[in-house]
């Protein structure tokens, strides 16, 4: 499994049912007005995949062209573009998980493993972890810490701290938040940051929820509905 969703294998039928599905945050909630209409008139212009959106929005210039050829707004097209990014988190370098042995990371980053995506593509799998450890020396337990961060990583709004706060609370993986019970995995983090002073205020459970169903995405199995 790649480090990110294969964007080629994504219509924009499967994207409009993900953002309808989404609880959007409010800056975002408009992307839902005319969808389909906007979404099949996309497609009446050739695009037909994620990919091919993504390639068309990359760029102001590009996204310019594509708003006059369509007459969707260029307000409305640099939303989508936002919201669509934000489907593929960018990779950070290993040295951003700070709280974990430097040593153990230097280790990675000497057999060419620098970021959460190589990281990834070398862990996702057991067998690959133990090759892993065997190759580069690392500590088992640390390898296994920094896979699940990897894989954390590739969530929709997760950061590393965030990320971290998972773990702790035994949600070590995409899966495993896909699978959550949103007031389980809510009572959990609220503790850990109760007791940890990771951020400040709560934890909502409403974002809980949009976790949950981004972490679905990224596992592959989008929601009831959203597919």
């Amino acid at each position: 499994m790649a480090y990110h969703m294969d964007a080629k294998n994504i219509s924009l039928d499967d994207l409009r049912k993900r953002i309808e599905a989404t609880d959007l945050v409010p800056s975002r909630v408009s992307l839902t007005d005319k969808i389909r209409e906007k979404m099949k008139t996309l497609e009446q212009k050739g695009i037909t995949t994620l990919a091919s959106l993504r390639n068309e929005l990359k760029n102001s210039r590009r996204l310019e062209v594509l708003s006059k050829a369509t007459g969707i707004d260029t307000q409305y097209l640099i939303l989508l573009r936002r919201e669509i990014e934000s489907y593929f988190p960018k990779p950070v370098g290993l040295k951003v998980f700070d709280w974990l042995s430097k040593d153990e990371i230097v280790k990675l980053e000497q057999n060419e493993i620098r970021d959460t995506a190589a990281l990834y593509e070398m862990t996702n799998h057991a067998k690959t972890r133990t090759e892993l450890a065997k190759t580069t020396m690392v500590n088992r337990a640390t390898l296994e810490i920094l896979a699940g961060l990897a894989d954390l990583m590739r969530v929709q709004w997760v950061s590393p701290t965030f990320a971290r706060i998972l773990v702790m609370a035994g949600y070590d993986s995409a899966a495993k938040v896909a699978a959550a019970k949103a007031d389980d995995l809510h009572e959990a983090l609220a503790n850990i940051n109760a007791r940890d002073k990771f951020f400040k205020g709560k934890i909502g459970l409403r974002d809980i929820k949009r976790l949950i169903q981004a972490a679905s995405y990224v596992y592959g199995n989008p929601p009831d509905g959203a597919a």
